[in-house]
């Protein structure tokens, strides 16, 4: 290829996964900018007691690189961030990475056709291409409830666990139910003297079907590949499944929401606590989770569910609306992370020195999830309307790491400069994106998924399969080409 170059923020898949599809073309001219001291994303960043994902690793994980040695069908934290330091390795990604460097501001100077991108260190990296691939899930935040700073007890968020707290046997309070607290609620269960966790809205709970693999199963998939494929597909088809129903035709959810509703029973047997347990919002309108652990714990004599909402934290506890204080020696905020922030504090500028958080007031929007009317060669990984409801997200990565893989090839004719999305085909395809999202569960209720204006910025409407389709080349015709000067 010519010398265009490439800016990569972030070692997690989406920038891992843009790297290695640019080498293995044959492209070598790219960095990856990485605040922390080693690859990973929120891989590495999330180490609280049980974080794992809930997709399977056959799934979840790049097609071009599957791996045979996964303990268990739905891996947990240090094994996901070790095939992620595996694969870094394998492809040579190692001298592309610059650790410890923290971007701050990014603007695009149309004059020379570059993007002069700022460290907190005060460097300053200039590449024709920009890539952030700090992904939807990569912020935490944290509640903005009164009294917080007066609790003299140990209190942080479940994204940045502090290990060297001691729960043994002290009460401790979990603030937030999703998909993180699904995970360390059962492991504090076991812990702490008396735990109370405080549910804002009941999460809609399905069986995980886990299972530890065994060596002869392992050398099965190392030596004939073809049957932890065929695992694979069939993961892939029944996420389809779950997204047809959450799209089209939500009555086919039914089937779930029953079972949910068996799992409830078999677990919970006090009819209290199964209600409060007990979801008031069609399944799929938030995240579904996946445990066999967490009813159970919420089962147990050292454990209690407080619905009723916190007006304030203590120096001594979490105080309800109700009037009642709820002791408690440490405070666990399970409460997500900034999924429509996209880029977070990210200063971006494009043409004009307009700033993308202009460009985005009202929610966050761009062409196939990627690219944003007047600001020029800049590719966004898992970004606006690429999330799914499920399904793997490393499977959209790979596809706007192809098409991002295809602009730069453009980009390297000597005779191009940049190219800018059309703001008439942006629209187009924005207006059809919220169109068909207006139809699906995920605006009838309030989740992570949406703004508080009601727009879902996150979420992909259809089948990955058609998001491959849409990806699969790039048109030309739907960008502004600017020649080189």
């Amino acid at each position: 290829m010519g010398d265009t170059s490439v800016l990569i923020v972030g070692t997690g898949f989406g920038g891992v996964g843009t790297a290695i599809e640019l080498k293995r073309a044959g492209f070598d001219d790219f960095t990856i900018l990485e605040s922390a001291g080693e690859p990973g994303g929120v891989w590495r960043e999330n180490t609280y007691p049980g974080a794992g994902c809930d997709i399977p690793s056959p799934l979840y994980s790049f097609s071009y690189e599957p791996n045979p040695d996964w303990p268990k069908r739905f891996s947990l934290q240090p094994d996901i961030h070790e095939y992620l330091k595996r694969v870094v390795r394998r492809y040579g990604l190692e001298p592309h990475i610059r650790f410890g460097t923290r971007v701050i501001a990014a603007a695009f100077d149309e004059e020379c056709g570059l993007w002069r991108v700022e460290t907190a260190g005060g460097e300053t990296f200039e590449a024709n291409v920009f890539v952030p691939a700090v992904g939807q899930l990569s912020r935490p935040v944290q509640p903005d409830i009164p009294g917080q700073e007066t609790f003299e007890g140990d209190s942080f968020h479940s994204a940045h666990w502090d290990h060297d707290v001691d729960l043994r046997g002290k009460k401790v309070a979990v603030i937030g139910t999703g998909a993180s607290a699904i995970q360390f609620v059962p492991e504090l269960q076991r812990q702490a003297g008396e735990l109370t966790v405080f549910q804002r809205t009941a999460p809609y709970i399905m069986a995980k079907r886990d299972t530890r693999y065994r060596r002869w199963q392992q050398r099965l998939f190392r030596y004939l590949p073809a049957t932890q494929l065929l695992g694979r597909l069939r993961i892939f088809l029944l996420a389809e499944y779950a997204t047809y129903a959450m799209t089209k035709h939500p009555l086919l959810a039914k089937v779930f929401e029953l079972r949910t509703a068996q799992l409830r029973r078999r677990h919970i047997k006090d009819r209290a606590l199964r209600e409060k347990l007990t979801p008031d919002y069609p399944l799929g309108c938030k995240r579904i989770l996946f445990t066999n652990e967490y009813l159970p714990a919420l089962a147990q004599h050292n454990v209690a569910v407080e619905t009723r909402r916190i007006s304030a934290i203590t120096p001594s506890g979490v105080l309800t609306e109700d009037g009642v204080e709820h002791e408690a020696d440490v405070i666990v905020y399970g409460t997500g992370f900034a999924a429509t922030d996209f880029l977070g504090e990210l200063k971006v500028e494009g043409l004009g020195g307009r700033a993308l958080s202009d460009a985005w007031k009202g929610g966050a929007r761009a062409y196939l999830g990627m690219t944003v009317p007047g600001f020029p060669n800049l590719f966004c990984v898992y970004g606006p309307n690429t999330n799914l409801g499920a399904g793997s997200i490393i499977y959209m990565i790979e596809r706007q790491a192809r098409y991002i893989r295809q602009a730069v090839e453009h980009l390297a004719k000597p005779e191009v400069s940049y190219m800018d999305v059309i703001p008439e085909v942006e629209r187009k395809y924005d207006e059809e994106i919220q169109r068909r999202l207006g139809r699906s569960v995920w605006t009838a209720c309030a989740s992570w998924y949406r703004q508080e204006n009601g727009r879902v910025s996150t979420n992909w409407p259809g089948l990955v399969t058609e998001y491959d389709r849409r990806t699969r080349k790039l048109d030309l015709g739907d960008y502004r080409t600017a020649g080189a000067r």
